[in-house]
């Protein structure tokens, strides 16, 4: 096929989860004493970032009072203090030791960092207590700040508030706000994702919705059965495409739901229309985004196949590529001219080219500028669209 591009559209890459922060405790300094092929820092190391991965996992929708309250007994471990206590501007959202007759201060404690954003050190005289066997006779308050705002504060309770402990606290505090920062970006790019997938239901084709119809209605007398299976078809494929789920689903799914398109299309186009499908079964509970795969489908028999005399192919082949899968939608009609691809893909066209730039600016912003679509094509050569998806990716989950 002549013509071939890739197009290397700038749309934003969405990232997996960081670790900025590692906090380090070590019982001895300098250079420990080898135990086989690991010393102890690196053994403290390893133990120091499994800690934090563990607590990063609850703390990926932000800190929420759930996440929070499984994440503060990890918070608790890479301090090495008695107690902790995370609190926001109005609630304690966690606490987590010994002495949790002091939880009902933490909120009063934090008051000040929360107001302030300076990190405090809290003595006797301030962490009052009757009981002469409590732990917990000082505190360091540090704040939580995610870009220019105090989002929480994280309190360590122990029997005295030295300076390492206040340098730890600062860090793990750091940490924190890190998670939060990057839970906001998951939230942005939910919200973008959410709001390009409404713009993509708009414009599924109102005359693909009109024809669809109208071939349903051509069979109701002449072949009533058919009548009513294609209208059941017509109330799967609305329900799928205009559904309140999430962004992903299983490629199985995706697939499904474009066995429904073209059953309703070969409804109205008959022999004209033919299609081939080669799935590699490994691939079908892949994730990928929802309307991922049948926008490209409907652009092909709209501008590919629509204006063809004698009508034409469309090949659909999902194949098993070691850590990814790949998917290609390729048909023998009329072709378009690769500029104006380019200028669909880029944003900067009214093109009526269905779903073609929305397919793969969610593409690029979920996985990467890598992973947006390759379009071939030329006038009178046909048009392939294919893209790939990794298997697995941070924050990627089929919903249903």
């Amino acid at each position: 096929m002549s013509g071939s591009f890739h197009l290397p559209t700038a749309i934003v890459v969405a990232g997996g989860m960081l670790l900025t922060y590692a906090l380090v405790r070590l019982l001895r300094h300098g250079r420990g004493a080898s135990r086989g092929f690991v010393s102890d820092i690196d053994q403290a190391t390893h133990a120091t970032l499994h800690t934090a991965s563990l607590a990063a996992r609850h703390l990926q929708d932000g800190l929420t009072p759930d996440g929070t309250a499984k994440a503060a007994r990890h918070l608790r471990q890479l301090l090495g203090s008695p107690a902790v206590a995370v609190t926001d501007a109005t609630s304690l959202l966690a606490w987590d030791g010994a002495a949790d007759h002091h939880a009902a201060h933490a909120r009063q404690d934090a008051e000040e960092v929360l107001r302030t954003g300076h990190t405090i050190v809290l003595g006797p005289g301030e962490v009052t207590c009757s009981d002469p066997d409590c732990p917990v006779r000082g505190a360091v308050v540090a704040p939580v700040v995610a870009g220019d705002r105090v989002v929480a504060a994280i309190a360590a309770y122990g029997p005295h508030a030295s300076a390492g402990l206040a340098r730890a606290t600062e860090e793990v505090a750091g940490w924190m706000a890190t998670q939060a920062e990057l839970a906001d970006l998951g939230h942005q790019r939910t919200r973008t994702m959410e709001a390009e997938l409404r713009a993509l239901r708009a414009q599924i084709s109102p005359h693909f919705i009109y024809n669809s119809l109208a071939a349903i209605a051509s069979f109701v007398r002449t072949d009533p059965d058919r009548a009513r299976d294609l209208l059941l078809e017509f109330a799967d494929f609305t329900r799928y495409a205009l559904r309140r789920g999430g962004a992903f689903t299983t490629l199985a799914e995706e697939l499904r739901n474009v066995e429904r398109y073209l059953v309703l299309e070969q409804a109205r186009f008959g022999d004209r229309l033919r299609i081939s499908l080669l799935v590699a079964p490994e691939v079908l509970p892949v994730t990928v985004p929802y309307l991922a795969i049948q926008p490209l489908v409907e652009n092909a028999v709209r501008h590919g196949l629509a204006g063809k005399e004698g009508g034409g192919h469309i090949s659909i082949v999902a194949t098993d590529e070691g850590a990814e899968a790949g998917i290609s939608i390729e048909d023998d009609g009329v072709g378009s001219d690769p500029q104006a691809i380019r200028t669909v893909l880029d944003g900067r066209s009214d093109s009526d080219h269905v779903g073609l730039g929305n397919v793969d600016a969610r593409l690029r912003q979920v996985y990467g500028d890598d992973f947006g679509l390759v379009v071939e094509t030329a006038p009178g050569a046909g048009t392939k669209v294919s893209f790939r998806v990794p298997k697995y990716a941070p924050g990627v989950h089929a919903t249903t």
